[in-house]
């Protein structure tokens, strides 16, 4: 019995939100103090560190469990199932349903039985739960439905990463012109064909790098102190996940069975452009050989950040031959990793 994932959906917003957009609003320091860099040269350094062009937004009337439920709709399709046999439903986000122009998180009910209500699924045994992981959330759920299927207790899963972080961004933040919103979503079942996940790695550092990424006011002090919105520590991120992301994925690899040369795509979180950039060449270095053509995927430039819902779209996006120059071949062994809030970091290697 192997572990595969037999269908793939995502859900990308059609409103653009290009960075040019942006050449109006009024950034400010952490104090609120002003910034001494007129919004073009801050839009262009932003553009050449994250490789940003653009991103999507949801539209006013949907939350992020309906993103989540239309990628699903289109798992399910393409593996070709009846979701009535679905024994778990796992959705991972960060916040919520955060409703257009309000700032109020919704979780109840949960995200996945929201998204299970929505297709219309009478099963009671299908059993429905969120994962609040940060951006590594959705390959967690992967390996927890692995986990369920081998021991017995799940035939099929359906898991799914969906964010609406245009939502809870405070728009007086640079920070804000990395986020994005968007769903992907994957069905996860046991099959007797070669291959499938081979093995994962987790690792939770929480000491001193559980705040990196936290719930914070906005740089504009006149606004309301009590109101949060996502923070992060950008460069204290860029370290630790140059220090430790490459080497989680060395050891999933290593547990695998398969060698650096088998590896044929990378689907890193899409996070940071040269950060995802320098990931992969201090996991290459590694093991001391160089990176070939074509690895890694890329969707941030047109996309943006989207969470836990970068991994599984950029995974459907290649499936579907709509990154130019990427496609998987059957056999193939490649590498799912994030890293993310709390801080947390996993990986998974899975034969195609």
């Amino acid at each position: 019995m192997n572990i595969h994932i037999t269908g793939t959906g995502s859900y990308i917003p059609d409103t653009i939100e290009k960075n040019e957009n942006f050449n109006q609003h009024i950034f400010l320091n952490s104090d609120g103090s002003s910034i001494d860099s007129s919004n073009k040269v801050i839009v262009e350094k932003f553009q050449d560190i994250t490789g940003i062009v653009e991103r999507r937004y949801a539209e006013p009337h949907l939350v992020t469990s309906d993103l989540g439920a239309f990628a699903a709709e289109r798992a399910i399709a393409n593996a070709n199932i009846d979701p009535e046999e679905l024994d778990y439903i796992i959705v991972a986000h960060n916040f919520g349903d955060v409703k257009h122009n309000t700032i109020q998180s919704d979780i109840l009910p949960c995200l996945a039985a929201r998204i299970k209500h929505n297709l219309r699924i009478k099963n009671p045994k299908c059993v429905a739960y969120d994962i609040l992981f940060g951006c590594p959330g959705w390959i967690e759920g992967v390996i927890q439905a692995n986990a369920f299927i081998k021991s017995g207790i799940a035939k099929k899963c359906l898991v799914i990463g969906a964010e609406t972080l245009s939502r809870v961004v405070d728009k007086h933040d640079r920070d804000s012109m990395i986020f994005s919103d968007g769903a992907g979503a994957t069905v996860i079942e046991a099959t007797d064909n070669e291959g499938g996940i081979l093995a994962h790695e987790t690792v939770s550092h929480t000491l001193d790098e559980a705040y990196y990424l936290y719930f914070g006011n906005s740089n504009n002090q006149n606004l309301c102190r009590d109101t949060r919105y996502i923070k992060m520590h950008g460069r204290k991120i860029y370290e630790f996940a140059l220090s430790h992301v490459p080497q989680a994925m060395k050891s999933c690899l290593d547990k695998s069975g398969y060698s650096i040369n088998d590896v044929k795509k990378i689907f890193i979180h899409q996070a940071n452009e040269k950060m995802d950039e320098a990931i992969l060449k201090r996991f290459y270095r590694l093991y001391r050989t160089s990176i070939p053509d074509n690895i890694m995927p890329m969707s941030i430039q047109k996309f943006g950040n989207s969470s836990v819902a970068t991994v599984p779209t950029l995974y459907d996006l290649v499936l579907h031959n709509k990154i130019e120059n990427q496609s998987l071949s059957k056999g193939d062994v490649i590498i799912f990793a994030s890293v993310g809030a709390g801080m947390h970091i996993n990986a998974m290697v899975y034969k195609y």
